[in-house]
């Protein structure tokens, strides 16, 4: 019995994830679709363009006509570079460093 609700459970969270899966973009043609470069550029400014869209319904986070993997690519890696936290990365390290010279 436990083993069939495992599997219930599991079974469950894999189509929630697929649902979640996105699909081919339809709009996506012509030279005026956004790239990389702008998909960069608006994964960087997401956090201001979300304030913003709150309360402007003109305003979109993610740009619907854009060229496919590259603008995702390029979306991700700006999020990924506002929301890292890599600043502290650094201090870590320094921290370890001060520790180690202070047990020898």
């Amino acid at each position: 019995m436990c083993r069939a609700a495992g599997l219930t459970v599991i079974t469950g969270l894999l189509l929630i994830l697929t649902s979640c899966a996105a699909g081919p973009n339809d709009l996506a043609s012509g030279p005026g679709a956004a790239g990389f470069w702008l998909g960069l550029w608006q994964g960087l400014i997401s956090p201001i363009t979300f304030i913003v869209s709150l309360f402007n319904d003109n305003v979109n986070i993610y740009e619907v006509h854009n060229n496919g993997n590259w603008y995702d690519f390029g979306f991700m890696l700006g999020v990924a570079c506002v929301f890292s936290g890599g600043a502290g990365a650094g201090s870590t390290a320094t921290g370890r460093r001060r520790s180690r010279r202070s047990e020898h």
